[in-house]
């Protein structure tokens, strides 16, 4: 059966579904999906110079990733986000993208957008649009060519950048977000917001997180937004805005250039309290909190069972185990990271 031919049977009528609620009374409304775990960069707060990547056979099917999300979205999630890995390095990807628009057009979903590196839009981003998203993510810690190549390892800024002119040009509203890396791009994060702000894009700034082994000590890399935000505030003057858009970041408006400026703070503020969002990696596995091991195993009762009714079961299981958040530390008694499984896996 064709990819198309079987999603007819998703696009009958659900039945009305309990909404998700989690055990500290938070509507679970925005699914992060992790569409591969493979990147072609290894940025080096991200992964290890030499990764081992998922065999291709433990990975869920398009048609199961579309079944799956379809199933969240009929439990009340208004916000599907595609990511990775680089999410555009799935084959057949757009496939999925397609597939899923149609929540868009039905009306049961808000919003269809990923996050990506950059480094496929020329190629895709005419599609994204044609499919309904309308706005992505992408992320750049660097406008210097030499430096962007020693944070991804083997990335080209210039194809960064074209990826970003092509997504403009269809129509794509674009946010760069950016990881503040002591030492490396701390002292450029200003200009950058220049940039981004000149061009009409929204920017976020990232804390480095405890996520897997990636081969650095993580107290090297890891600068406070405290400190990032009070340098930013001898150039910029902020103004707090209430402006959300489902995830975590805190917003500020930067009065010199009349842009957005957000932090996503998971180290020296966690954004727990407001945490309506789950993840679903390419396995199938749902993890309820990114700075917790517990996860649910959607893979099984999935393939148990052309109907929903299990998927249903686990995933209502799932979220009554939702954590009321993370407990991220870097210093230096902690060596290890928080959390064995790479940022990839889950998709940030």
């Amino acid at each position: 059966m064709s990819f198309a031919a079987s999603t007819f049977d998703l696009d009958r009528p659900a039945s009305p579904a309990r909404p998700l609620i989690d055990p500290f009374a938070r509507a679970i409304t925005y699914l992060r999906v992790s569409v591969t775990d493979r990147c072609d960069f290894r940025c080096v707060y991200c992964m290890s110079e030499h990764m081992s990547f998922l065999p291709k056979a433990d990975l869920l099917t398009l048609e199961e990733l579309d079944r799956l999300c379809t199933a969240f979205v009929v439990k009340g999630v208004r916000k599907l986000r595609l990511t990775g890995g680089e999410p555009l390095v799935r084959r057949g990807i757009m496939t999925l993208v397609r597939s899923l628009s149609r929540h868009l057009k039905t009306g049961a979903l808000d919003e269809l957008t990923l996050t990506t590196n950059g480094s496929q839009l020329t190629k895709y981003a005419a599609e994204l649009k044609g499919h309904g998203v309308e706005r992505i993510n992408v992320s750049l810690d660097t406008l210097d060519p030499d430096k962007f190549r020693a944070i991804t390892r083997w990335g080209d800024v210039d194809k960064v950048i074209a990826g970003i002119d092509a997504a403009q040009a269809a129509g794509l509203k674009v946010k760069i977000n950016a990881v503040a890396l002591k030492g490396v791009n701390e002292d450029e994060i200003g200009d950058l917001i220049a940039w981004a702000h000149g061009r009409g894009m929204d920017m976020t700034l990232i804390e480095v997180m405890p996520l897997g082994d990636i081969g650095e000590d993580r107290l090297d890399q890891y600068l406070p937004l405290s400190i990032a935000r009070a340098r930013l505030s001898e150039r910029y003057s902020f103004e707090d805005l209430d402006y959300q858009t489902g995830g975590p970041a805190r917003y500020v408006r930067v009065k010199e250039t009349g842009g957005r400026l957000g932090f996503i703070t998971p180290m020296t503020h966690n954004f727990c309290e407001s945490c309506n969002r789950v993840r679903l990696t390419c396995t199938g596995t749902l993890y309820m909190c990114l700075g917790q091991e517990d996860a649910a195993d959607l893979r099984m009762p999935l393939r148990a069972s052309e109907a929903n009714d299990l998927v249903d079961a686990a995933i209502d299981d799932a979220i009554t185990r939702k954590p009321k958040g993370h407990d991220f530390v870097i210093d230096r008694r902690h060596k290890r990271p928080a959390l064995s499984r790479h940022m990839s896996v889950t998709g940030g």
